[in-house]
This record gives structure tokens, C-alpha cells and sequence, in this order.
């Protein structure tokens, strides 16, 4: 792993160590593009989109407080949803579209002109899966801009050109990403692709191939309520096609100990000498009440005897009274998570429960991400099936949403973007409204300032589209929240 973190290292010389200004003009400067190799840029874009997913930094990311995993201290504003106060939004579209759709779109450009980390000239079967493993990644970071905005630019986005992209249908996008998944299919098996500079999967094209398979059944399935014909096409391709199998799959990036290549949890956490973030008394009780088994993992043992406390989200909390982030989770090598075997099996639960994709068992696969789950966090199946025996855990057809809604929020604690999206789509589990504001859950983040101040036509437009540029404007899948408005 060391070797692949030395590229990291290796772009930040190229790229005149990174600095925010210089880095970003390398990606956009499409007169003058950088001569810097496909394998570089690859590497970097893929730990910016991890970079992003896991940091709990309030300038960039605050899923794991939307989510209600965890609750601050004493600074209020971000658990009580002020987007704005930092530009929240603008530090999620500045780090997916400059930091790692610009670099993946540069990497697949370099591809072409055989800018690459080879002695000879590729094949062309050996571009089409080095551009297959871009295009995942690519279609990934377009549907988490998606799942947070709504509509944005897409077409046009990524012509460094056209300063004044217009935003896309979310809808319209959705369609197109699946169909990007489904088209490259085959190419994982035709040929090696990227490989020293894969952090992913070590070049293992077999693994991308579920990877890429199991994302398009995420996009697939959060197409249920509104899309249902299209959701069959995307799940039934999935399938057929092979997802993750086990924990052994899941799309992690594995840290360091080294500072620079180090998890963001420890890097805001630990590093940098904080004490302002404490579980959240939702996630918390939720699972006292179920005696989960995930909770000396999940929180530390700061009360002692094995008792966890959350602070009250969304007020002001005394660092040392309530239950803190696991040990794992601040180790400076904790991987993170962009997809998993157990968001996988809760899906499939979904889709046996709807009769989508061909796909059969719904209790077998709720029963698999949960175990799924509870053994990669380090606990035994003994303890997976005792959990699962409990009447407020074992599945039921009456009440599945409630069921899969619940335990795949509780599993996705260290992918809070997903977690975010699980309660917006199952409408489950119920949340608090933040103790100091009483503001409603957020629905969507707004629009960045910069997108008002330099692209306002377009962004009008936008948000008029959508039905306003609101935190409470849900997004077109969310039929739930669609229905209330």
C-alpha cells in the first residue's frame, strides 16, 4: 500500500504540492492541459471522492450530523443545519467536481494520448478498462452531487470552456449514469487496467466489475418509488451481471499512519486536538434499545462498564459526559467506505420485498446485510443471529420498510452520505428535530454562493425546476417528502 500512496506524493510535486489555486488550475485550464500522467491523476481523484465521503471536517462534509451519528459540543450551527454560515455546499461541489470529476476527466484524456505509466503503447482493450475503471468512479461522484443537490450541470460541466453550464434534469441524469454502468460491463474482463495506481482493488478488474455492478444497483433501486420500469433494467443488469459477495468485496480505501495519506476522522479528531463532536443520542438509543452488538466498535468506552450515553443532537454537550466515536474509527489507517457488502444485501432485501430484478429472499438478504455488517465491524455470527432473533429486528413483510429503513441507517454509521440517503428514502428511521433551532431535517443542500454569484441564470433556472432552492425541496426520488409538499 505504501508504494501507491508515494504516487500521491508524486502528483503533489507535479502539481506544485497541491496548493488549492494551482491545483485547481491544472484541472481546468483546458488550453494549456497538464502533462501529467493518466496513473496520477487516477490515484489522486480517487482518494479526493474518499477524502471527501469521510471527512467529518465542517467546512466540507457534514453527513454524519444530518444523519444523526453525531452531535457537537458547542458549536451549534452545523448540527442545527446553518448550510450557509461556512458554504457548506460550496466545499462538496468545489471537492467532487474540481477534485475528482476534473482529474478523472483529465486521466481518461491522458489515456488517450498515452499518458500512462507504461513502457509500451496500450491496447485498445487495456484503455477501455483503464476508462471503465474512470467511468465508476466518475458515475459514482455525479450520483452522490445528485443525491445532494438535485439538478446540476452534467452535460455540460466538464467543459472547461463554458463558464456557464446548465443544470441537467436529476432525473434525466440518473438515466444516463445506468446506462454508463450497464455499457461497460464487459470491459472489466477484456483487459488489466489501472493497477499500481488503483487504491482500490490492487488492479483486481474482477472486483471493479461488482463494484461497478453493485453501484448500479444503489442507482437502480432509489429508482423504485419513481421509476420502476427503469429500476428493473438497472437491478436485472446488476444481477445477472454480479455484485459484491461478501465483506471481501467492499469498495474501501485503506490509510496510513503517515499524516498526508492519513483518514480525515483521525486528521479532525485526533490530529487536530478537538473535542467537539460526541455521538448522537439518535443513533445511540436506537441501538441501547436493541442491545446491539456494533456498540463497543461504534463508541468508545469513555463512561467505562460498557455504558453509552449521546449527547442530545443538536444542543450543547459536555465532551466528557457522553459516548465518543470508536477507537477504529480514529485510527489514522481506518479505511473508508464508498460501498459495502451489507448496503448491497439490504438492496437486494428491497428488491425481493418489491419483486424487482428476479431477485428472491428478502428476509434471507436483510438477515445477510445485517450480518454482513456486525462481522465486518469485528463481532461473530453467534452475535448477528442473537441480534437478529429480537422481535424488533427480525424481518417482517408488514413492516419492511420500517425494518430495512432502520437497521440499514444503523449499518451505514461510517458512510453518513449513504446513511443520509437511507432515511430520505425508506422514511425510516424517525429522527430528532435539533434541540437549540428545532430546524427540519435538511432534504437537500443548497445551491453553493458561487453558483448565485456566477452562474445565477442557470441556477435560477435550476432552482425553479426543482420547486425552489431549499433545504426542504426533496430530492425527485425522495416520494416521501415529494408527497408532503
Amino acid at each position: 500500500m505504501m508504494k501507491k500512496y508515494i504516487l500521491i506524493t508524486l502528483v503533489a510535486v507535479g502539481l506544485y504540492a497541491c496548493s488549492d489555486d494551482k491545483y485547481e488550475d491544472y484541472n481546468i485550464d483546458g488550453k494549456n492541459p497538464p502533462e501529467v500522467s493518466a496513473d496520477y491523476l487516477f490515484t489522486a481523484a480517487t482518494k479526493s471522492l474518499s477524502d471527501q465521503m469521510a471527512t467529518p471536517n465542517v467546512n466540507l462534509n457534514i453527513f454524519r450530523f444530518v444523519a444523526q451519528y453525531l452531535t457537537s459540543t458547542e458549536y451549534l450551527e452545523e448540527p442545527n443545519y446553518d448550510l450557509t454560515g461556512r458554504n457548506i455546499p460550496g466545499g462538496q461541489w468545489e471537492r467532487l467536481s474540481q477534485r475528482v470529476l476534473f482529474n478523472l476527466k483529465n486521466a481518461s484524456e491522458n489515456i488517450d494520448n498515452n499518458l500512462v505509466i507504461s513502457e509500451t503503447q496500450l491496447t485498445e482493450e487495456e484503455v477501455a478498462a483503464r476508462k471503465a475503471q474512470i467511468e465508476v468512479l466518475m458515475v459514482y461522484t455525479w450520483q452522490v452531487m445528485v443525491d445532494t443537490f438535485g439538478n446540476i450541470p452534467y452535460s455540460e460541466a466538464l467543459d472547461i470552456n463554458n463558464t456557464l453550464p446548465v443544470y441537467d434534469d436529476a432525473a434525466t441524469i440518473y438515466e444516463d449514469l445506468i446506462n454508463r454502468l450497464i455499457a461497460i460491463n464487459s470491459d472489466f474482463d477484456a483487459a488489466q487496467g489501472f493497477e499500481t495506481a488503483d487504491v482500490l482493488y490492487n488492479g483486481d478488474m474482477q472486483k471493479w466489475k461488482k463494484f461497478s455492478n453493485s453501484l448500479l444497483l444503489r442507482l437502480g433501486m432509489r429508482l423504485a418509488d419513481v421509476n420502476p420500469s427503469l429500476a428493473q433494467t438497472a437491478v436485472e443488469a446488476a444481477v445477472a451481471n454480479g455484485v459484491f459477495e461478501s465483506n471481501a468485496d467492499n469498495a474501501l480505501i485503506h490509510y496510513e499512519s503517515l499524516p498526508t495519506n492519513s483518514n480525515p476522522l483521525w486528521q479532525n479528531l485526533i490530529q487536530s486536538g478537538r473535542s467537539d463532536y460526541v455521538a448522537a443520542n439518535t443513533l445511540v438509543d436506537y441501538m441501547n434499545d436493541l442491545n446491539d452488538p456494533r456498540r463497543p466498535i461504534y463508541f468508545d468506552d469513555n463512561l467505562d462498564g460498557g455504558i453509552y450515553v449521546g449527547g442530545v443532537y443538536g444542543d450543547s454537550n459536555t465532551f466528557a459526559n457522553f459516548s465518543h466515536m470508536g477507537e477504529d474509527f480514529v485510527n489514522p489507517e481506518h479505511p473508508a467506505i464508498l460501498l459495502d457488502y451489507a448496503e448491497v444485501e439490504f438492496l437486494l432485501a428491497e428488491a425481493a420485498e418489491r419483486g424487482i430484478g428476479s431477485v428472491t429472499g428478502a428476509a434471507n438478504h436483510y438477515n445477510e446485510a445485517i450480518t454482513a455488517s456486525i462481522t465486518f465491524w469485528g463481532g461473530t455470527t453467534d452475535d448477528a443471529n442473537d441480534y437478529i432473533a429480537q422481535t424488533d429486528v427480525a424481518y417482517s413483510s408488514a413492516d419492511w420498510k420500517e425494518k430495512i429503513g432502520l437497521q440499514f441507517w444503523i449499518a451505514m454509521y461510517d458512510n453518513p452520505t449513504e446513511g443520509w440517503s437511507v432515511w430520505r428514502k425508506y422514511d425510516a428511521p424517525t429522527l430528532n428535530l435539533p434541540a437549540d433551532s428545532g430546524n427540519p431535517i435538511p432534504l437537500r443542500y443548497t445551491y453553493p454562493v458561487d453558483e448565485q454569484n456566477l452562474n445565477p441564470d442557470n441556477r435560477e433556472a435550476a432552482a425553479a425546476a426543482i420547486g425552489g432552492d431549499e433545504q426542504q425541496t426533496p430530492i425527485f426520488w425522495d416520494v416521501h417528502s415529494l408527497l408532503s409538499h
